[in-house]
């Protein structure tokens, strides 16, 4: 298990979450997403993180990636890759049982 966190600051929040809101439909029916939450900060409202579990770096990057899940979910995204301010990958290390 993967997760990826994305850090968005986006000049319009209400049309962002929208767009979201139609982009997780195929995210969620890719077989390598586990989970997925989008979160809005409560001290910057043009703030957003955007958590995503998957079942690996490999299944996100070469699974999700080449698959007809990403070009719907991209195409949905696609006005906001430029407010990307931080996409990483991250190992769980110490989680709760």
């Amino acid at each position: 298990m993967i997760v990826e966190y994305i850090r968005y600051r986006v000049p319009d929040p209400g049309e962002f979450e929208a767009a979201y809101q139609r982009a997780v439909v195929p995210l969620g029916k890719s077989p390598w997403c586990l989970d997925y939450e989008l979160s809005k900060c409560t001290e910057a409202a043009d703030t957003y993180i955007l958590r995503i579990v998957w079942t690996s770096e490999e299944d996100h990057m070469q699974g999700f990636r080449r698959s007809e899940f990403f070009g719907e979910f991209f195409a949905e995204i696609r006005p906001y890759v430029s407010d990307i301010e931080e996409m990483r990958h991250y190992r769980p290390v110490i989680t709760k049982a």
